[in-house]
């Protein structure tokens, strides 16, 4: 296929910025052609802002980007990447990306081209869609001038994604690009050209030779989108999330029996994805949403009496996230744990919302929470779905008052991420004892004591509940509360005297 390059309109809006004025200067002193190629023309073309720009030269990309980081303030270092003849640079909020044009060619079970140099046309056919393909040149006969090769403009009008050559070749040779144009549908909510989702259904097999963390990082994008259903609509669609995420393609469909009925949680998941996008723009606790009810398949069940249950799909769910994650290349720290804890706790706060709840049950759910409480209250806020309005009306009044009863108890009682006044340390010098059993029993007594109402969270009440369940363990304390006191303040004058001492024995 040939590529013509007929200008189109000027556009020299979009890079009138002094970095394309340095970039084109240092290209034409090495007599290198360079274009702004890609992404940045096209969001900006579509009125989004954007200082993330790749530029395309038909010669030397790392010199090219050496010389401009010269022109810089500061200087900035130039990354390098030889294998792929490329070279980046951050300067300020910008990134600047440095191409040299290419032709690649691909082997069946890698998609990491073999990249050679290659014209500036052999560069645009290479471009995996069309809205991506307009480029605008900063050579100084036509500074500023808009290209088109293939239809980009339209597309972008039409708001649709297409391939500028044949989409089952483009996906053959970079499956990721399947990704990719869900991606973008997800975010521009455009509208994939039917050829285009046709060949994805029939090369996502191919999805299997693409690294883990590069699929993961699709999803994030797709994720982060204002609506992020639109994306694993798609991805089930085309058969994509049945390789990638089959955990939530099995809680697909609706089953009924005896008149009993249960929703199709794939769908619920999608719904309740959607409504936490719109309450924050946390990436995890987005994630979270996403696998919240991921247990239901493998704990779905039939009672005659009760119907459809999921008993314990929330435990279930939350011992799934880890491998998940594993498998996805995905971080194993606190963002991985934040997301089990979450699918671990997303069903306590709805247990909340009946009539009659203690405060007991408040405070162990601020306690279990911790520093997630107001996470997982937004979770359990987005997982109030229905198809009857009034039934969520209900529901979210319910879930107000929890939420104050809640910021109630809390002001109150002070449980959140809260330390028992008695240490193990404390039991273990009370009864004279080594670290054993009873230590851990007695200070779980003590903290579930606080938890249920019995004692305050106070020093003088757990002391005192202390020697009433040590002696119930058959254990003997060496000092009254009052002895106990007066041995730690004789402590802590000891501690504070003895550097005094240290000093006066140093000076003699």
């Amino acid at each position: 296929m040939e590529v013509k390059l007929k200008p189109i309109t000027k556009a020299d809006a979009l890079v009138n910025d002094p970095i394309f004025r340095i970039v084109s200067e240092e290209a034409q002193k090495l007599n290198i052609p360079v274009y702004v190629v890609g992404g940045y023309v096209r969001d900006r073309l579509l009125k989004k802002p954007s200082k993330d720009v790749d530029f395309t030269c038909v010669g030397d990309a790392h010199l090219l980007a050496k010389r401009v980081a010269q022109r810089l303030p500061g200087k900035p270092h130039v990354a390098i990447y030889k294998r792929f003849r490329t070279a980046s640079i951050n300067h300020d909020d910008w990134q600047l990306e440095f191409v040299g044009a290419r032709k690649e060619s691909y082997s069946p079970d890698s998609r990491n081209p073999h990249v050679e140099p290659g014209t500036l046309e052999d560069d645009l056919k290479r471009r995996d869609f069309t809205i991506n393909a307009l480029i605008i040149s900063l050579n100084p006969e036509d500074y500023g001038t808009l290209y088109d090769p293939f239809t980009g403009i339209e597309d972008l009008k039409n708001r649709i994604i297409r391939t500028p050559l044949d989409p089952e070749q483009t996906f053959y040779d970079d499956p990721l690009r399947m990704l990719r144009a869900i991606r973008f549908a997800t975010q521009l909510n455009f509208k994939i050209d039917d050829k285009v989702l046709e060949a994805i259904s029939k090369m996502k097999d191919r999805i299997q030779i693409v690294a883990p963390e590069r699929i993961s990082d699709e999803l994030n994008k797709i994720l982060m989108a204002e609506k992020p259903s639109i994306g694993f609509k798609l991805l089930d669609k085309t058969g994509l999330l049945d390789i990638i995420l089959p955990e939530l393609t099995a809680l697909k469909g609706v089953e009924e029996r005896n008149g009993f009925r249960h929703k199709d949680n794939f769908k619920h998941t999608l719904k309740v994805l959607d409504n936490i996008a719109a309450l924050t723009d946390d990436l995890w606790l987005r994630w979270a949403a996403l696998l919240h009810d991921i247990g239901k398949a493998k704990t779905k069940a039939f009672d005659p009496k009760e119907g459809w249950t999921f008993h314990g799909h929330d435990a279930v769910g939350a011992k799934m996230v880890p491998k998940i994650f594993r498998r996805l290349h995905l971080p194993l720290d606190s963002r991985m744990k934040k997301v089990k804890k979450l699918v671990a706790l997303h069903q306590r706060p709805i247990a909340l919302t009946q009539e009659n709840v203690t405060d007991s049950g408040i405070r162990r759910l601020i306690n279990d929470a911790g520093d997630l409480l107001d996470d997982l209250l937004k979770l359990c806020r987005a997982d109030i779905t229905s198809s009857r309005p009034e039934k969520v009306k209900k529901y979210l009044q319910n879930f107000d008052k929890l939420e104050r009863r809640i910021q109630e108890v809390e002001e109150r009682d002070r449980i959140k991420n809260f330390q028992p006044p008695i240490s193990g340390d404390i039991i273990m010098k009370v009864f004279g004892i080594p670290p054993s059993r009873p230590v851990g029993i007695i200070k779980k007594a003590i903290k579930d004591a606080i938890l249920d109402g019995q004692i305050r969270n106070d020093f003088i009440e757990a002391f005192e509940f202390m020697i009433q369940k040590g002696k119930e363990l058959g254990l003997t304390p060496k000092y009254t509360l009052a002895e106990f006191i007066q041995l730690a303040k004789q402590e802590e004058m000891s501690k504070q005297e003895a550097p005094e001492t240290r000093a006066s024995k140093s000076n003699e």
